[in-house]
């Protein structure tokens, strides 16, 4: 399932078991939903959780992506929650460390047996060492595969490193990711930022996920979402720049011509691919929060 062009500037994980907080987030400019059974569930909440969850779906979420993170497979909760999943209007589950295509063809043989709409995703967070060393494998494990969310987190504390402003300890797992990804036509999301105290460093952290290819942000609280969707759009030069390459390149082969200047750079299809991309994103960013 390649993934589509719809902005994911911002993917904001909701606590399930918060009935206050699901109802704020109907108000909220995050571009997508992450409802999060697994972490932010304590054990004896679970079952209950999944309950809030799909009351809350009730009431719509406009536009926006909807993620449910589910338990993992092996946990008690994990199968249960696919299932609910399958019945929830949501757009995908987000399987946590996910380490082989295994997880995903059962995954996917549950959301198919409690039938699950064809539409449906499966997303897989990437935050173990051999999730990573089988980022390619994940990738290409079924049609239903997505996008990518990095866990960056749980993967420094697996590789006993440190986390430091530049992110090097990461570089080779993020990289690993975003080069499967691409291969098989997903999406892919940096991880979250811990301190929420600093939006100098939150924002440089953005900027650097952009500059690698990331397609946005996962957060975990309201306060980040402006900055992400500030840095991960699409910004007024870039865009008159993309319209001037689309508009150079269809004027020059109307005329026959084999090389394009545009703005004294040669232009090509690979070029003008991109720039239709980012005119493309602009206008669903546009069109999603007018809703």
């Amino acid at each position: 399932m390649a993934a589509t062009n719809r902005p994911r500037r911002s993917m904001l994980y909701m606590p399930g078991s918060n009935a206050r907080a699901l109802e704020k987030a109907r108000g909220l400019a995050a571009d997508a939903l992450i409802f999060d059974l697994e972490d932010a569930v304590a054990p004896e909440a679970k079952a209950a959780a999944r309950a809030t969850i799909s009351a809350a779906l009730a009431g719509g979420y406009g536009g926006r992506e909807l993620l449910l993170r589910t338990n993992g497979l092996d946990t008690p909760w994990g199968e249960d929650d696919i299932k609910a999943a399958a019945a929830m209007p949501v757009d995908a589950v987000l399987l946590p460390k996910v380490e082989s295509a295994a997880t995903i063809h059962r995954a996917a043989a549950i959301l198919e047996q409690a039938g699950a709409p064809a539409a449906m995703a499966i997303w897989c967070m990437m935050e173990t060492p051999l999730g990573i060393l089988r980022a390619e494998e994940i990738a290409a494990a079924h049609p239903r595969v997505a996008g990518f969310v990095m866990g960056t987190n749980d993967l420094v504390n697996d590789l006993h490193a440190r986390h430091t402003r530049d992110r090097l300890p990461l570089i080779t797992g993020l990289g690993l990711c975003l080069l499967a990804a691409r291969a098989y036509g997903l999406s892919v999301i940096d991880g979250v930022y811990r301190d929420l105290d600093d939006d100098e460093g939150f924002a440089f952290a953005c900027q650097q996920g952009l500059e690698w290819g990331f397609d946005g942000k996962s957060l975990i609280h309201p306060k980040t979402i402006a900055i992400a969707n500030a840095v991960f759009s699409p910004d007024p030069a870039e865009l008159e720049t993309a319209r001037r390459t689309i508009a150079g390149f269809e004027a020059a082969q109307a005329e026959g011509k084999a090389v394009v200047l545009v703005d004294g750079k040669l232009v090509e299809a690979l070029h003008v691919a991109n720039a239709k991309r980012l005119v493309a994103l602009a206008d669903q960013i546009v069109a999603l929060h007018q809703e």
